[in-house]
């Protein structure tokens, strides 16, 4: 099982080390960068499945496209 936890600057450390003194535990820390990427496609994925839910509506790719 893969777990994504967003942990304060402050207290990084302390669990990295914690998780670490496991043998069965991998970690693995991001960048900014990819955790951003990451973030944005967990929050794409999220409208998409409210869409397929009929949650949201979707907008008309002609609309997006003018938007770009």
């Amino acid at each position: 099982m893969k777990v994504l936890l967003e942990i304060r600057d402050d207290k990084a450390a302390f669990i990295m080390e914690l998780l670490q003194s496991f043998k069965f535990v991998k970690t693995m820390p991001l960048s900014p960068y990819k955790a951003e990427v990451f973030e944005g496609l967990l929050n794409a994925v999220e409208e998409i499945n409210e869409i397929k839910a009929g949650k949201k509506k979707a907008q008309p790719l002609n609309e997006f496209l003018n938007e770009i």
